[in-house]
């Protein structure tokens, strides 16, 4: 089986959820869109592949948001099209923050600031917690999904819709990828200002990232499973 990983820029990995996927059996091809020496000025141009051929496509988390068309302009609508295509095909496709935004977007829905950012390990309403754990899931993002028509909310907090399906995908605003390592890449490039903003201790966020690993492992294998065995492949 075979599946699409898209990395918007070099620092967050597909971690946990890529773990999962390689022990159910997926060999994936990871796409990193912003090359290392641009992640500062991410306006490349990139040309996606075609939707047809992989058996699942998940999109990652990025820094930038999907509406910003002075960063993500020049690849924002290739991606969008790969996603909407995927979709229409019967193609699952898992969205993670970004790329559940972007995965909004696709499919006509709209991706908007959120009240506050929200950056920390926190907790969620599910309505389906053998699909979406309860969590605490690891938080990084500054905007929201107003989930597209027909779209399944399926999880949420004060701040946002914390998961949605449709269909065969799934887009989560949660990073249930975030490892230790991945956060701390996170801290490194850019993400000590931001907290330093909201008054987090960038450290510390770290050390709690690192006592949460066992949990952040379990509840990420849980979801891969369940999006596996009951999304994309459902009962029939």
């Amino acid at each position: 089986m075979r599946a699409l990983v898209i990395q918007h820029e070099h620092v967050s990995a597909p971690g946990l959820v890529g773990d999962r996927l390689v022990q159910r059996g997926y060999e994936f091809t990871l796409l990193t869109v912003v090359p290392e020496e641009r992640h500062h000025t991410p306006d490349v141009r990139f040309d996606f592949p075609e939707a047809d051929g992989w058996d699942l496509v998940v999109s990652l988390g990025a820094p930038w948001s999907v509406y910003d068309e002075t960063t993500v302009g020049s690849w924002i609508g290739g991606e969008l099209a790969l996603l909407r295509m995927a979709h229409h095909l019967g193609i699952p496709v898992l969205g993670i923050c970004f790329g559940a935004q972007a995965l909004t977007t696709a499919l006509g829905g709209t991706v908007e600031a959120a009240p506050r950012p929200e950056i920390g390990w926190t907790g969620i309403d599910t309505d389906d917690p053998a699909l979406i754990p309860p969590g605490p899931w690891m938080q990084w993002h500054h905007d929201r999904c107003v989930p597209p028509p027909g779209a399944r909310e399926t999880a949420r907090n004060t701040v946002c819709t914390q998961a949605f399906r449709m269909g065969n995908s799934l887009g989560v605003q949660f990073h249930p990828e975030a490892t230790p390592a991945v956060v701390r890449r996170w801290v490194d490039f850019g993400g000590a200002e931001q907290c330093a903003r909201l008054g987090i201790d960038p450290e510390e966020l770290v050390e709690r990232s690192r006592a949460m690993e066992p949990v952040a492992r379990e509840n990420a294998y849980r979801l891969v499973d369940a999006f596996l065995d009951r999304v994309v492949s459902p009962a029939r």
